[in-house]
């Protein structure tokens, strides 16, 4: 019953994005969106920095996650909103849930960075939001599965609540007045590190699923203001394919940053990207050449392809 609801939830947002599109003209798409902020909520995925450091390979490229390549390529600069900019994500955040996946109760979600932002700015006809989570969610709940506090049906449960979280508060954005809402949930976990090397590999990538399934049927509706960007299908096609990205390694973390603490969630004495500089790397390693830093997050190149990939998306649909 699930795929089939999926299967419908795609169709129609493919048919409402192709009635939107086609209401422009016949022809080539030529894209009328040139952002004049961008706004991005989130997890680890989307960090550019709230605390200090990045989930990645903090090597001081100008670029290195995906979020602020995708601006790059607006030509709008990117920064966090603890320096002053519109970049809210912050690590380990959970979509409602507390404490984060780390364990914190201090880390803003989801909703409450969308809460802070709602509270300062109305967002215009111009600007281009990203909702980009669920990664910390998917991780909070499969560490309960392994502390043995829940069962793994119990935690699909919790995972797919959580994907029609974040469809409540994609739409909160909507109904708030925002026009170009870009949602991102989880890639495929399955294919992590992480997921290799504790065999859980059918558990991540059905939890991952799930999510997602659920985002895309409680946002069906919204086709016309919000465009879903498929991270499992390009990270998918990038281990499948590595040298099609400019990668030689996608199952090994090339970090070597061991965290004693809780780290991002996965565990103690876990790599934990935040932590990962040119000297905490695998001796001779070219991280560039890599698709992880840590067990979960992404080095810079796979964070640069999946901006690439997500400016690509926006062109075509605005």
């Amino acid at each position: 019953m699930s795929c089939q609801w999926t299967r419908r939830a795609l169709l129609a947002l493919l048919s409402a994005s192709a009635l939107f599109l086609g209401a422009c003209g016949s022809g080539s798409i030529e894209s009328q969106l040139e952002p004049s902020r961008i706004v991005v909520f989130g997890d680890g995925m989307s960090d550019l920095g709230q605390g200090g450091s990045r989930y990645t390979v903090n090597d001081g490229a100008a670029i290195n996650v995906w979020t602020q390549d995708m601006a790059a390529r607006f030509g709008t600069a990117l920064t966090t909103a603890a320096s002053g900019g519109t970049s809210y994500a912050t690590g380990n955040a959970r979509i409602i849930a507390e404490p984060d996946a780390a364990g914190s109760t201090a880390t803003p979600t989801v909703k409450e960075q969308i809460d802070t932002f709602l509270a300062g700015s109305a967002a215009g006809p111009s600007d281009l939001l990203v909702v980009s989570a669920g990664t910390s969610d998917v991780i909070a709940e499969v560490a309960k599965v392994t502390a043995g506090t829940q069962t793994p049906a119990q935690m699909i449960g919790n995972v797919r609540q959580a994907g029609r979280d974040m469809a409540a508060q994609v739409r909160r954005l909507v109904l708030g007045g925002a026009t170009h809402v870009v949602v991102m949930g989880p890639y495929h976990l399955g294919k992590s590190p992480w997921a290799l090397t504790t065999s859980q590999v059918d558990l991540l990538t059905d939890a991952a699923s799930k999510f997602n399934e659920e985002l895309l049927v409680a946002i069906v509706d919204l086709g016309a203001t919000v465009l879903y960007i498929d991270a499992p299908l390009l990270l998918n096609l990038m281990v499948a394919n590595p040298s099609g990205y400019e990668l030689l390694n996608v199952t090994d973390p090339v970090c070597i940053s061991v965290d004693p603490g809780p780290g991002i969630g996965i565990g103690a004495g876990q790599i934990n990207s935040a932590l990962c500089t040119p000297s905490t790397l695998l001796a001779g390693a070219n991280h560039n050449a890599y698709m992880f830093a840590d067990r979960v997050y992404l080095a810079p190149q796979a964070h640069r392809k999946l901006g690439e990939y997500a400016h690509s998306r926006v062109r075509e649909r605005w």
